[in-house]
């Protein structure tokens, strides 16, 4: 006899932004398969699909197909970089759902330029969409949650789901604004995992690779296959999502974890490497000089911060 489906999210409900297509659609659509109410984020209004058929926009499409398969969910048109508009999705949530339980951001766009060549709107727009869209709703789905953790005298069921980059982690080169939103955003994470932990809240952040509309020129060299899932097909990295947001990652907290393809990687936090002691009062340009010159010498060339092997890894 066949067990009925899991639904360790049932009677909770969540936010996902940028969930109108790719990564986000896939990530609301299993938040909704295992129990959630979902309340279904993308900036775009009503208009035609990519066949020329009506359509009721991006968000209000995937919150239908939800309804469809039997779970409930509403959309929202709102630009989460937005201040007053992020407050009024979180507001949403808690009006039609009573709660907010989880919180997914996922929504961004990209500007790719090298740094020499790249237009101040390049910057300014993708580190607004992505982190400021990102502190957005954090900073109103944080102050819902410390108001009923407060008003119950004890912690409350929250999740955050963050969604960062390798572009980060190895250093993209023509994407500096990118690079820097995606870093920006795992620093809001951890910080935001450590305040709201004694209100029974967890941060995460995600790196995935995925193809979707947003980097179908990041990966145009990279053919699906024939036959069986892309390994690049969103629908690898919403169950991660899925179980960052369930009771069973309570201990899963302030973490940076890899995913695509069959495969999840759970990043080392930075360790410093060296450390040097000055045998003055305070370090003079000479005695830098004659420590870390030589230490850096014998460094493999070309070597920085950046953690390019992250784009090396695949399912063994």
């Amino acid at each position: 006899m066949a067990q009925p489906p899991r639904r360790p999210l049932h009677g909770l409900s969540a936010i996902v932004t940028g969930a109108g297509r790719g990564l986000g659609r896939a990530e609301a659509l299993e938040l909704a398969r295992l129990g959630a109410a979902v309340v279904v984020n993308d900036y775009g209004q009503p208009g035609r699909d990519g066949s020329g058929a009506a359509s009721a926009g991006p968000a209000e499409d995937v919150a239908a197909e939800i309804r469809a398969s039997g779970g409930t969910a509403v959309a929202h048109t709102g630009d989460v970089s937005d201040f007053q508009q992020a407050q009024e999705l979180v507001q949403l949530a808690t009006a039609v759902f009573g709660r907010l339980d989880i919180l997914v951001n996922n929504a961004g766009i990209l500007r790719d330029r090298m740094v020499f060549s790249m237009a101040e709107e390049e910057w300014d727009s993708v580190v607004r969409v992505h982190l400021k869209g990102h502190f957005n709703t954090t900073r109103f789905a944080a102050a819902h949650w410390r108001e009923r953790a407060k008003a119950q005298g004890g912690p409350v069921y929250g999740r955050i789901v963050n969604t960062s980059s390798e572009a980060f982690l190895a250093g993209s080169a023509g994407q500096p604004n990118y690079a820097a939103a995606k870093g920006g955003i795992v620093g809001l994470t951890t910080s935001t995992a450590l305040a709201l932990a004694k209100y029974g809240v967890t941060a995460n952040a995600i790196c995935p690779r995925a193809r979707t509309r947003m980097t179908e020129d990041v990966f145009a060299g990279l053919a699906a296959p024939a036959e069986g899932l892309d390994p690049l097909a969103p629908e690898h990295v919403a169950p991660l999502v899925g179980y960052l947001a369930s009771p069973a990652a309570a201990r899963v907290n302030g973490q940076l974890l890899v995913v695509h393809g069959g495969m999840v990687a759970v990043v080392e936090r930075p360790r410093v490497q060296a450390q040097f002691d000055s045998k003055q009062d305070a370090f003079s340009y000479d005695e830098l000089d004659a420590l870390l010159t030589p230490y850096y010498a014998q460094r493999p060339a070309g070597e920085t911060f950046a953690a390019t092997e992250v784009l090396g890894l695949k399912r063994a």
